[in-house]
């Protein structure tokens, strides 16, 4: 053994000192370059090759950047083809131009990234080349980044403002978005066939340094773009190529149809270009490349890359984009002076300087607007919002806003705890909002349709604008702001969502009914929806921002590339049409960012609000990441101010006692079914869900799942139980056979002790609470509330008194209010309840109606008659309980109310804990 180990100690010593021998000698042979042997004819060659290289890269493709001066005129007649990398020396005194091919070509890859400052250098060099010497607009760049984030390209900053070159991706993310744009640019004219289209632009991806993250598939898709993309106008310059193996086995190869460079010390080798050799060619033998050593470019003076960035933006926006002034109506402009009887324009942008207008009518119903993350689709619709609600009053526009993303994009046209007003235009408005509120808004829409057809009937009308002034409702705007998620969810409610969007879409053009669909993506939709003859047909607008070509047909290549701030809007459908011809159904669009501008914005939303009727009152909000406090609620204050003891009577005549005591119980509101309030709906008017309790057996609550928001639930009941009563006119018992690390029995205990008698009990306690004989007087309501019922011993209380409690303690005034941790424990101890309880249920529901989803009446044999919430997906034993499935997906913050009288479910906000602030600023 010990042998063994010095052998291997002797061999390990002689590889290092084998690699140690190699590096030394790789790097005095890179520093060595052997002398022609002719050098009279070198000089020559570089005095030829000199010549040849100004009339190839004139001007800013080929001159020495640091003597370069800054007036020198930008622009050129043509695409650049060839562009300088740097010096050529084959001698010390001989020096050519090295120039290689690239725009119309194909691809330029250096073998190490831009943290070697020789690579930063190049690339910098090359960008400003190649931006000044092309035709102005005809170059487009999109960047990568994520070593040192946005270095490489910031002194290029100017023009990623004026939307020229959107700033870098710096990290996997952006670097995927970038190849998917760059993956729509070359794709074909149409999707059946390979033939690109050859554009009027060029698009230039340059990356400076892959993310460290990179999978294997990104770099795949590299491959893929660098193979079909000179075709389609697409060219990569790649540094830090090929990557460094992401695993022993996998290696990349060179990227196809590309020009190498290799570094050295201090100089650089510069392999063949695609399909062409530097030598001449050779039989059989390989090219080698350049014969000569190169010194790459280096940065370019700082204030020359500023100067050519200003100018080229200037350029870009002498008289083409309108101000945010110019989209919305000025000070001098009367307000809410248009009629929207024949339908809603606004003004959008402006193309080329002339303004471009964009409506809501009978032609153009509906619009479909897509563009990537940060690609200002938000700016986009907020300046459209801005400008409807400035020209139209709330008596012609009414407005429901839907965002499905996270974040608050339209929280500035409601009102915040920050800014009290608000746009009277807005009926109802949802952020960060669940798939259930978009289906809640559109059955509401669905509903108004019907309404508005209805109205049409009886005036024998068959169109809304037809309708007299006197009776005609405003017209509706909806924007579903990343819709797809609405579709995404369980596979009923997705049904349910597509088939009202289509239902809209078709029927609510005649009715002033309009869909506005926003979304970076639309995966399946065109699929589910039956292509352009199902719902993607009903929207004749399509507006694609940068990354947002799929709103357009896949032969309307306009949207390629566009720069930010800039948009094409098509009121065919997305069709183009031939190339070069004029089309008077697109525009491409510039429009000004509204947060550039935010007291603008702020002056028109104050102008508007204070102009709202006298009787107008603030729309409905629904806020997804919001946590609701029951304190705050309105229907907990008003029960506590109902049951409030009135002021002390002044001294009544004999008799009047008894009439004052009747006059309180019915101003305390003692007359008043208690509730035991739960949260806000998930719903258009966010209402209050809770269980009322009197003495009908079904009067129970049971919390089922392990979340600990099952024991804030149960307090929230018991408080507002507590609430409903007036002081010392109800009792509860408290048990916790569930671990309570938070002390929320103890505390909640002592709160329900400021109004009512409280008793605290153990489980021994609990199983006297639980004897039928212990139910109190039907007139002091009596509530037990259980934490970890669950952990209940089966032998201590046997289940057919916990069924006797459930059936008969109501009558009596006892009722129970339990959390479950185990939900298979509460199907098997109240499953024989329900036998009992069936034809009470029968009786009880028998008008209730079915269960939207269509089941079978709750009240049949075998159906649980209480009130229940689901905190998880029901346990097998609970839905054999409830006799029927029950839909939903769980999530956090969020429970599922099921009423066993009735069928229905009421998806919710619990409310939070007492004494924990709100997760965000509760929507009112």
């Amino acid at each position: 053994m010990a042998s063994l180990k010095a052998r291997t100690s002797q061999a390990a010593a002689l590889h290092r000192r084998v690699v140690a021998t190699v590096t030394a000698a790789s790097t005095v042979l890179d520093a060595t370059r052997p002398a022609p042997a002719d050098q009279r004819a070198q000089h020559s060659l570089a005095e030829r090759l000199r010549a040849a290289a100004e009339e190839l890269v004139p001007g800013w493709l080929g001159a020495p950047l640091d003597a370069q001066s800054e007036d020198a005129p930008l622009g050129g007649p043509h695409l650049p083809g060839y562009v300088r990398i740097g010096i050529a020396q084959p001698l010390d005194d001989a020096r050519f131009p090295a120039v290689v091919p690239l725009l119309g070509t194909g691809h330029l890859t250096v073998d190490a990234d831009a943290r070697d400052p020789r690579v930063a250098g190049l690339l910098r060099s090359l960008l400003l080349r190649l931006l000044a010497a092309a035709p102005p607009g005809a170059l487009l760049v999109r960047g990568v980044d994520a070593a040192a984030p946005g270095e490489v390209f910031a002194p290029f900053a100017p023009l990623a403002d004026a939307g020229l070159m959107p700033p870098p991706a710096t990290d996997r993310t952006g670097l995927r978005a970038v190849l998917a744009e760059a993956e729509q640019w070359i794709r074909p004219a149409r999707p059946t066939t390979a033939r690109h289209y050859r554009r009027d632009r060029t698009l230039l991806l340059v990356i400076a340094s892959l993310p460290e993250l990179t999978e294997a598939v990104d770099l795949t898709r590299i491959g893929a773009l660098a193979e079909h993309g000179p075709e389609a106008g697409l060219h990569l310059v790649v540094a830090g190529w090929p990557p460094p193996p992401l695993t022993a086995e996998t290696t990349q190869p060179p990227l196809p149809r590309t020009t190498m460079i290799a570094l050295r010390n201090p100089y650089a080798l510069v392999g063949d270009p695609p399909g062409t050799s530097f030598a001449t060619p050779v039989p059989h033998l390989p090219g080698t490349g350049l014969n000569s050593p190169v010194f790459l470019d280096e940065d370019p003076p700082a204030r020359l890359v500023e100067r050519v960035c200003q100018k080229l933006a200037a350029r870009f926006d002498a008289g083409s984009c309108l101000g945010l002034g110019d989209l919305l109506p000025d000070e001098t402009e009367q307000l809410w002076s248009e009629e929207s009887t024949a339908g809603l324009r606004t003004t959008v942008g402006s193309d080329g300087g002339r303004v471009v207008s964009l409506g809501f009518d009978d032609l153009t119903p509906h619009w479909i607007v897509r563009g990537r993350p940060g690609s200002g689709r938000s700016s986009f619709l907020v300046n459209v919002l801005y400008g409807l609600c400035g020209r139209y009053s709330p008596e012609e526009l009414a407005l429901y806003l839907v965002d499905f993303s996270p974040g608050a994009t339209y929280a500035e046209f409601v009102p915040t705890g920050r800014d009290p007003s608000w746009l009277p235009h807005v009926r109802a408005a949802g952020m960060e909002a669940d798939p259930e509120y978009g289906l809640a808004v559109l059955r509401e829409l669905t509903a108004e349709v019907e309404r508005r057809a209805r109205d049409c009937a009886e005036a024998g009308v068959t169109r809304f604008s037809e309708l007299p002034a006197g009776r005609r409702p405003p017209r509706v705007v909806c924007l579903l702001d990343e819709f797809p998620l609405l579709l995404a969810g369980d596979a009923p409610a997705a049904d349910e969502g597509l088939a009202l969007l289509e239902s809209l879409a078709r029927t609510g053009r005649s009715y002033g009914v309009h869909l506005i669909l926003a979304t970076r993506t639309a995966p399946g939709l065109q699929a589910r929806a039956g292509g352009v003859d199902g719902i993607l047909g009903q929207f004749p607008v399509r507006v694609a921002l940068p990354g947002g070509s799929d709103a357009l047909e896949p032969s309307n290549d306009a949207a390629a590339g566009l720069p930010l701030g800039t948009a094409v809007v098509n009121t065919a459908g997305g069709l183009g049409g031939p190339r070069g011809a004029t089309r008077g159904h697109e525009r491409t669009v510039r429009f000004p960012a509204p947060q550039h501008e935010p007291a603008v914005l702020a002056a028109l939303r104050q102008r508007l609000w204070e102009r709202r009727a006298p009787d107008a009152v603030p729309p409905p909000v629904f806020a997804g990441y919001a946590r609701p406090r029951l304190d705050d609620d309105p229907a907990y204050r008003a029960a506590l101010a109902a049951t409030e003891p009135p002021p002390a009577p002044a001294p009544a005549p004999r008799g009047g006692a008894r009439a004052d005591r009747g006059t309180a119980s019915t101003s305390s509101g003692a007359a008043e079914t208690p509730r035991a309030l739960l949260g806000r709906a998930v719903d258009v008017p966010g209402a209050t869900v809770g269980v009322s309790f009197d003495p009908a057996p079904e009067h129970q609550l049971a919390v089922v799942g392990p979340d600990p928001a099952g024991a804030d639930l149960l307090g929230s009941a018991a408080r507002s139980l507590a609430a409903g009563h007036p002081p010392g006119s109800a009792r509860f018992v408290l048990a916790s056979l569930a671990p309570d690390p938070d002390r929320t029995v103890p505390r909640l205990a002592a709160e329900l002790a400021e109004r009512h008698p409280v008793e605290t009990v153990d489980a021994a306690g609990l199983a006297r609470a639980l004897d039928p004989g212990a139910a109190g007087d039907p007139d002091q309501p009596g509530y037990l509330v259980v934490f970890g019922l669950d952990g209940l011993d089966p032998e201590t209380v046997p289940a057919d008194r916990l069924r006797t409690l459930l059936t008969e303690g109501p009558g009596r005034g006892a009722h129970l209010l339990s959390w479950w941790r185990r939900p298979d424990r509460f199907a098997r101890a109240l499953g024989g309840a329900t036998a009992d309880r069936g034809t009470q249920g029968a009786a009880h529901t028998q008008d209730a109606g079915h269960a939207r989803d269509g089941s079978a009446s709750p009240g049949s044999a075998g159906g649980y008659g209480g009130s229940l919430v689901l905190l998880d997906r029901p346990d097998p034993g609970v839905v054999a309980l409830l006799g029927h499935p029950v839909e939903w997906r769980p999530r956090p913050h969020r429970a599922l109310l099921y009423d066993g009288a009735t069928g229905r479910t009421t998806l919710f906000i619990p409310f939070v804990r007492p004494g924990d602030p709100p997760e965000a600023l509760e929507a009112p």
